[in-house]
């Protein structure tokens, strides 16, 4: 579904979003957390009328699948670390060497568990069999990460004892890998500017078949920003992103109708390049589609230590001729504040579904499906990698979503969260730098939340405790 969008925010929320975003904690960071997509649900304590959406036509509403709890109390594995009135308790009977991950806060009712540990996990998708696939590349990439294994592997469970059996290497010689999606019987999988597929199976752990080319995105490369994630949309639209550079000018030719190509979406559609269909993105790192709402949704990387010009981090829903204002403008009606001569037009800039402080970084995007109960339930799962050098930030964020339409519900990420977007993990900022930075986060097909350290390697999941099992 293509042609669906959000619409205008008035000017006021505008002005509230950018007050947010840099930094001016208060009334802003509450007026922003009105409106409700699906024309209702106007919230009186916050005191703004609802937010129109979709210019281009009706959201679609939600036609999700019916949800099937887990009944197994994961929690109660040996080594999970479980939350309860505010400190955590261990599991005994751990395996031997297994890092002391009580550091890692999450809600009460949640556990934490460690799983493995993979050099530079940047990406992380799981099979159908239920397998889960890490994306670890040779080649450090922006954010500080170290080098890893220029590899996909796969990290078997098959005694479910919580922890990974082994590291099976699926496929090496991957210095520039990082999007992995598994569709219509193959694994897709990033190898330098291109995605490639590979006949996928049931239980593989080795390719089972030669790999082919499926795009290659060279309308513009980026030497620093070459992760390019992929997923698919319920009508089978496969997207790409593809990431621009920091030091874009804004330029004439960027002011235009039809600005440069340089970050932003592109559609697999059998084209060597792909169909472009956004631009205007700094640095689209991740995209994840929200099963059963017919659409998909990105975060972006936006212009580095410019709080003061307006700069924010974004999440942003995936429509075809979206132009997300970069290198020129911060948000709709909003350019970047040292550009003035002349002042760029931003009025036909989309504006973002959720803004995080900028230099937060998101960089993980995933969305629960139903088995968790309660305020996590149905919420989008941010990974925010933190402020380089400090990792100030980095912590996993809980959006919560539209019950009619699935879309992630406006909010500013604040330090103290917002009922809109909350903190679910956190704990990597403690001002040691010793615990790594989350990078990737995915829900495995029994619920768990897996989340991946891109600095020291760490996977853990997090469950929800149950009485089951």
């Amino acid at each position: 579904m293509l042609g669906l969008v959000r619409g205008t925010l008035p000017s006021f929320v505008a002005a509230a979003l950018l007050l947010a975003s840099v930094g001016c904690k208060g009334s802003g960071d509450a007026a922003v957390d009105g409106g409700s997509k699906g024309g209702g649900g106007h919230d009186s304590s916050v005191g703004l009328p609802d937010v129109t959406y979709a210019p281009y036509g009706p959201i679609a509403k939600i036609h999700r699948p019916t949800p099937t709890p887990s009944t197994t109390n994961f929690c109660a594995l040996p080594g999970s670390v479980v939350w309860s009135n505010g400190s955590p308790s261990v599991v005994p009977g751990g395996a031997g060497g297994s890092p002391d991950l009580t550091w890692l806060r999450v809600p009460d009712g949640f556990c934490v568990h460690y799983f493995a540990t993979v050099p530079e996990t940047r990406f992380m998708r799981f099979s159908p069999s239920g397998d889960l696939f890490v994306a670890s590349p040779g080649q450090a990439s922006a954010g500080g990460a170290p080098a890893g294994l220029s590899a996909i592997v796969v990290l078997p469970d098959d005694n479910h004892d919580g922890f990974a059996d082994e590291t099976v290497t699926y496929m090496p010689n991957l210095v520039t890998t990082h999007g992995l999606l598994f569709h219509d019987g193959a694994l897709y999988y990033q190898s330098g500017t291109t995605f490639q597929k590979t006949p996928y199976q049931n239980g593989d752990r080795a390719p089972r078949g030669a790999s082919e080319q499926v795009i290659d995105v060279n309308v513009y490369v980026s030497p620093d920003h070459w992760s390019k994630s992929i997923d698919v949309d319920d009508s089978g639209n496969i997207f790409v992103t593809n990431g621009g550079d920091e030091g874009t000018a804004c330029s004439g030719a960027a002011l235009t109708s039809n600005p440069p190509f340089t970050g932003g979406i592109l559609r697999i559609d059998g084209s060597p390049n792909g169909e472009l269909i956004a631009r205007g993105l700094r640095n689209a790192y991740a995209i994840r589609c929200a099963t059963g709402t017919g659409m998909c949704f990105g975060v972006e990387l936006a212009r580095d230590f410019a709080p003061e010009l307006g700069s924010r981090e974004k999440l942003f829903p995936i429509h075809a001729g979206d132009n997300w204002g970069f290198p020129c403008c911060a948000t709709k009606d909003t350019p970047y504040s040292d550009y003035t001569d002349p002042a760029p037009d931003c009025s036909q800039v989309r504006a973002e579904e959720d803004v995080f402080t900028i230099d937060h970084t998101p960089f993980g995007l995933d969305f629960e499906q139903g088995q968790w109960s309660g305020t996590f339930q149905y919420r989008a799962f941010v990974a925010n990698h933190g402020y380089f050098v400090s990792w100030y930030g980095a912590r996993v964020v809980a959006i919560s979503t539209d019950p009619t339409t699935g879309w992630p519900e406006t909010a500013v990420e604040t330090d103290a969260g917002t009922p809109r977007m909350m903190d679910f993990a956190t704990g990597w900022d403690d001002g040691k730098n010793d615990h790594g930075r989350p990078a990737a986060v995915t829900f495995a097909p029994d619920g768990r939340l897996f989340i991946g350290d891109d600095m020291n390697g760490v996977i853990v999941w997090v469950a929800q405790v149950t009485t089951g099992g």
